[in-house]
């Protein structure tokens, strides 16, 4: 009797645990989920900026307040790294206006710095300097353009399969050794004293800088990327697209500066032969006519034009080449 007591005991307290068990889980069941709970089923809204997210997301003003103090903070900085690049120009624009007026070089064939700023500014306002300089340009970047569209995929060709550069190595040898100053003559009497032959003179000086820099970048590529590569099971086309193109830009663009420095430095000279505008004729033209001033002035523009060709090959340069690390890094 006692033993079919306890039994009863023990099933009723099994039901009454179960029936707790049961109402617990239907309250949790019935209990809308919280939005930090993991399990919740209840989207969040993540667009939604929390406090914290608010204070680490600086307002536009917070930004372009920084901006501005992190430019004051280098101004000084940039001030000295002006003042020391133009120190050695203001140096000599100095020495080349006290010089004539002290009576150590000849005024006559050497005009102090003042008037050969007078003189430029009154070729500027009149227009001459800007109708030579704008034809100069002109031949100048056409020769220059038609250089690197042909010297560019010639080099890369001639770097990178040895039968090309077997084939035309000798030939390429006899025309790099031959000045294209020498060869003006033969240009003029082949296409004519216009147009045609002084951008064929600036492609053919333009040419050989280019091509042989190319050249030399395709060769000299790090045997390491090579094999790197190469162990990637990398197509031809994208070892050349990823590899060979990306490493062979710095020394490329060495050929290419090299290149737009010999593209004025020759036109000039052609001008000088046989043009009628230009910086070339400008210059030319007034030596003739003893206009030293003027003179002096074209030569100064001619030089302005370079370094700021220079730059925009070097800001070209920089990008194409962003994802090299610096040394100093």
């Amino acid at each position: 009797m006692s033993s079919t007591t306890g039994t009863t005991t023990e099933k009723t307290g099994t039901i009454h645990a179960t029936t707790a068990t049961g109402a617990t889980n239907t309250a949790e069941a019935a209990r809308p989920p919280s939005r930090s709970e993991p399990g919740s089923s209840t989207p969040s809204t993540p667009d939604t900026p929390t406090p914290r997210d608010a204070r680490r997301a600086p307002s536009p003003t917070a930004r372009v307040r920084r901006a501005a103090l992190r430019t004051v903070g280098r101004l000084p900085y940039l001030l000295l790294k002006g003042v020391t690049r133009s120190a050695a120009i203001a140096a000599l624009l100095l020495l080349w206006e006290i010089a004539p007026r002290a009576g150590l070089v000849d005024r006559t064939f050497l005009p102090p710095f003042s008037e050969v700023a007078d003189a430029w500014w009154g070729l500027a306002t009149d227009g001459q300097l800007a109708d030579n300089a704008r034809a100069s340009l002109a031949r100048s970047f056409s020769g220059f353009g038609i250089a690197v569209a042909v010297a560019v995929p010639l080099g890369l060709l001639i770097g990178w399969y040895r039968p090309v550069a077997d084939l035309l190595g000798p030939l390429l040898e006899v025309f790099r050794n031959t000045a294209a100053l020498a060869l003006l003559p033969v240009f003029v009497l082949l296409l004519g004293i216009g147009e045609t032959s002084k951008i064929s003179i600036v492609v053919y000086a333009c040419t050989w800088p280019i091509l042989l820099n190319t050249i030399s970048a395709v060769r000299n590529v790090d045997p390491t990327l090579l094999k790197l590569a190469k162990s990637m099971d990398l197509s031809a086309p994208r070892l050349f697209q990823k590899v060979i193109l990306p490493a062979s830009v710095p020394v490329m663009f060495t050929g290419i500066r090299l290149a737009g420095a010999v593209s004025i430095l020759v036109l000039v000279a052609a001008e000088m032969i046989g043009a009628k505008a230009g910086l070339g004729y400008l210059i030319n033209a007034s030596q003739y006519n003893f206009a030293i001033p003027q003179m002096y002035a074209g030569i100064i523009t001619i030089s302005a034009v370079g370094v700021a060709f220079n730059q925009v090959l070097v800001t070209v340069e920089r990008r194409l080449s962003s994802w090299r690390v610096p040394a100093g890094g």
